[in-house]
């Protein structure tokens, strides 16, 4: 496994710029170009989006609206613009001579030009990184009308721990949405989902300008509200699969072939009450003539799960594999390597999963690196390639993992910041293993500079989605009032939970906390525990008598990072 990596790696070998780790952490804010509601493939976990379905069908909250555009895709521009040869070179990854470019007609006032300064700023591609100079840049390209400043401007100030910055946001885009609702509309409506411009998330405000986006016609507005009734953002109590399967319904009927997708399945795949075979398969069947081959894989998964016919099945995913589409490649390389509808071949079955691999999906490669990472003398730089494509690719576990393999020391030598920053990147795809990870590192400061309340965020988010070990670790955080206000009711609300959800030393310190407690506290850690229950998030609340970064009480049951389990 790659926990068992050894020391054979030369430094020449790691990837020479990892991702940058800010000394925060903090909610990432990007215009979601692309909440495409394909059927989602099989997943490595249940917590986390793979990337090589490119959508947002199945992430948790953190990155369930729009992941950090940072990419040269938030580089746009009209055809005929002066900057389209800047724009080009930036694309294309000749950072400086785009830069080059830009200078002298950002100077005579170019808006486009302007915008690709300040996104260089703000990446730190072809510049120095600066907020301050991103933000002069956008502003100044924003005030000629320029959406796309408007947008990048908005997310860093939606980002800002400063609530006026994110009241200057909120203003800047409810003017953008007067000329451009759809795309304004579900950037606020996000805002407010993430509880950056009230005190905590507002569904209402949320739903309202969604559908004001989705009314002027904004696709990914209708799939958002879709899932927002779902319950994939949390709401638990607002939770509505038929009214989720109306907003749904409406995408596909604007011909949005993965609507269709997304729509297909639910109908064969989704709740029991809302199936209907019939117009599951029609709608699958109009995906297909529209060349949106992801319904071959609902198609399969369907004759395979609710038909229970691995043979029809197999056959659906072939014709999806033949037609190029990944994860039908995946799920006959599975067939084949488990026997399912076919006769056992392993060899086939592996040569198909490095098809998969070499095609880039990133479940293949971090298949086949666990695989290889796992034999008695595994080839150490094939699976390190494996899992770093796999983590490149935007898979969250690989992410986590190649984060932690960093930190072991076992790629010659420890490299904490390119650990910390690949965990982060983990903890912001939503992966909660990845926030439990990080949060233990904010606590003991270990290679990061010690901050508790950032440890207590990041283990309330992993603890919102279930994890035992963050919910038993933000129990202690209450208990002990380190970076949060000290709330024994919590605290043991909290342990209780986490024992319920398996952690082994839960129980008993939950009975020591219960032991402390009076009949009023009893009571008010009985409502918490049933409001976590119902879904309610449990968001700390900074201390306010000591300092963020104060050292936390000792105790035997501070977590290490854990692993992956294999």
């Amino acid at each position: 496994m790659v926990g068992g990596l050894a020391c054979a790696l030369s430094p020449r070998s790691l990837p020479a710029n990892p991702p940058r780790c800010e000394g925060n952490f903090k909610p990432n804010f990007a215009l979601a170009e692309a909440t495409c509601p394909n059927y989602p493939p099989p997943m490595v976990t249940k917590l986390s989006l793979l990337s090589f379905c490119s959508c947002l069908l199945a992430a948790p909250l953190q990155a369930a609206v729009a992941l950090p555009a940072g990419g040269t895709e938030a580089l746009s521009s009209e055809a005929d613009s002066p900057a389209k040869e800047a724009l080009t070179a930036f694309r294309e990854g000749n950072h400086a001579k785009a830069i080059e470019l830009a200078k002298p007609l950002a100077e005579k006032g170019n808006a486009d030009a302007i915008y690709l300064i300040g996104y260089a700023y703000e990446t730190g591609q072809g510049l120095e990184a600066s907020r301050e100079l991103a933000l002069v840049n956008y502003r100044k390209a924003a005030a000629t009308g320029h959406k796309d400043s408007i947008y990048r401007l908005s997310f860093i100030l939606l980002a800002s721990e400063d609530e006026a910055e994110r009241s200057q946001a909120r203003e800047a885009l409810e003017t953008a949405s007067k000329d451009d609702p759809a795309v304004a509309g579900r950037i606020l409506g996000e805002a407010y989902l993430r509880g950056r411009l009230t005190k905590e998330p507002d569904f209402d405000k949320t739903v309202t300008w969604w559908t004001s986006a989705a009314t002027a016609g904004d696709v990914p507005s209708l799939l958002l509200l879709a899932r927002l009734h779902e319950g994939q953002f949390g709401f638990a109590d607002k939770k509505d699969l038929k009214k989720a399967l109306g907003y749904y319904t409406k995408a596909a009927g604007l011909g949005d072939a993965p609507s269709m997708v997304a729509l297909g399945s639910r109908l064969l795949n989704g709740d029991k009450e809302n199936r209907n075979e019939k117009d599951g398969r029609e709608w699958l069947k109009k995906a297909i003539e529209a060349k949106e081959y992801s319904a071959l894989l609902a198609l399969g998964d369907f004759e395979e799960n609710v038909k229970k016919d691995p043979k029809a099945a197999l056959a659906l995913y072939e014709r999806g594999k033949d037609a190029g589409q990944v994860d039908c490649i995946l799920r006959v390389a599975d067939a084949y390597t488990e026997g399912k509808g076919t006769d056992p071949d392993s060899a086939r079955g592996a040569s198909l999963l490095e098809s998969a691999a070499k095609a880039g999906n990133p479940t293949a490669n971090y298949r086949i690196a666990v695989k290889g990472l796992s034999v008695p003398k595994p080839d150490l730089l094939a699976g390190y390639s494996h899992l770093l494509a796999a983590a490149t690719g935007g898979l969250p576990e690989a992410q986590n993992e190649l984060g932690l393999l960093y930190l072991s020391g076992k790629l010659a030598a420890a490299d904490s910041p390119a650990g910390v920053a690949w965990l982060t990147r983990a903890a912001q795809g939503g992966l909660a293993l990845a926030q439990n990870n990080l949060g233990a590192l904010f606590e003991q400061g270990a290679g990061v500079p010690q901050n508790i309340a950032n440890a207590g965020q990041l283990y309330s988010l992993a603890a919102n989605q279930g994890h035992a070990g963050a919910t038993l670790a933000l129990a202690r955080l209450y208990s002990k009032g380190a970076g949060v206000v000290a709330d024994l009711p919590k605290a043991w609300a909290l342990a209780t939970l986490a024992a319920e959800r398996g952690e082994a030393t839960a129980k008993k310190f939950a009975s020591d906390l219960a032991e402390k407690l009076d009949d009023k506290q009893r009571a008010k850690g009985q409502q918490d525990l049933e409001a976590m229950k119902a879904g309610k998030p449990t968001e700390p609340k900074p201390e306010a008598t000591k300092p963020a970064d104060a050292k936390p009480a000792k105790s035997a049951g501070t977590p290490k990072p854990a692993k992956t389990a294999k």
